[in-house]
């Protein structure tokens, strides 16, 4: 039995990672185009890691646990996003486990937020 893959998969080296670079880039475009949720935690994330670079005192390792959380926050979104648009392509039609699939993406984030507010609170009231 022969598996069908994509045709994009037969490129290599710097061919490759010249592609991939234009899909990430066309990734966080169509995010920043059509996702505001992405729109917002990006605007937040620039705001966030200024700060972090002013707060006087603030200790290397929590500028980087700071800037990372933001970050994270980004790449959830996305990922999120990119489920939201998968169940959206599958079917419009309401289902059980398309609900599921949406709400558990948006829990990821909920979480992934939380967790920014932690790290803002420890790293510079701790």
């Amino acid at each position: 039995m022969r598996v069908l893959e994509s045709p994009f998969k037969g490129k290599t080296g710097v061919a490759r990672v010249l592609n991939a670079l234009g899909y990430s880039l066309d990734g966080l475009k169509a995010g920043w185009l059509n996702e505001a949720a992405f729109r917002q935690v990006s605007l937040l994330a620039c705001i966030g890691i200024a700060c972090a670079f002013f707060i006087p005192g603030l200790p290397h390792w929590g500028r980087a646990i700071l800037i990372a959380s933001h970050f994270a926050t980004m790449i959830v979104e996305l990922l999120n996003s990119a489920i939201e648009a998968a169940v959206d392509h599958t079917s419009l039609e309401r289902h059980v486990l398309a609900k599921r699939a949406k709400d558990l993406g948006s829990a990821a984030q909920l979480v992934c937020l939380l967790n920014l507010a932690l790290m803002w609170c420890l790293v510079v009231l701790g």
